[in-house]
């Protein structure tokens, strides 16, 4: 990966960050790791454990960010979390899926939207 997309990566989290928490989300984790993959954020909303996927774009030109989630990146998000929970002793937890995409302008967050609940694990 390239330093400018880490950069972009790194300034996307970072607002993502921000957004969550002024929305009530309370911050666990960020990237959270493990042999299995990445989650960008776990943070808590009430009661539930969110695993959260953020996806930087200077622009829409190659499609939606919510679109580049396929389902073999879900898998893998799941994958982990179910990892996550067990590790925590959680399994019994509430959880979802959330993704965040930061669109920029320049190096400013110039827009950013939630989709609560993206995905599901089956």
């Amino acid at each position: 990966m390239t330093t400018q997309k880490i950069k972009l990566g790194q300034i996307g989290e970072e607002a993502a960050v921000a957004f969550l928490k002024r929305q009530g989300y309370h911050i666990l984790e960020r990237n959270f790791r493990n042999k299995l993959g990445e989650i960008d954020i776990i943070a808590k909303d009430d009661d539930t454990i969110c695993f959260v996927e953020v996806k930087t774009r200077r622009s829409e030109a190659f499609g939606s960010p919510f679109e580049s989630i396929t389902p073999a990146k879900q898998r893998k998000i799941i994958h982990v979390a179910l990892s996550y929970l067990k590790a925590k002793g959680r399994e019994e937890s509430k959880a979802r899926f959330d993704v965040v995409a930061v669109f920029l302008e320049g190096e400013n967050p110039e827009r950013i939207e939630i989709i609560k609940n993206a995905f599901e694990a089956n």
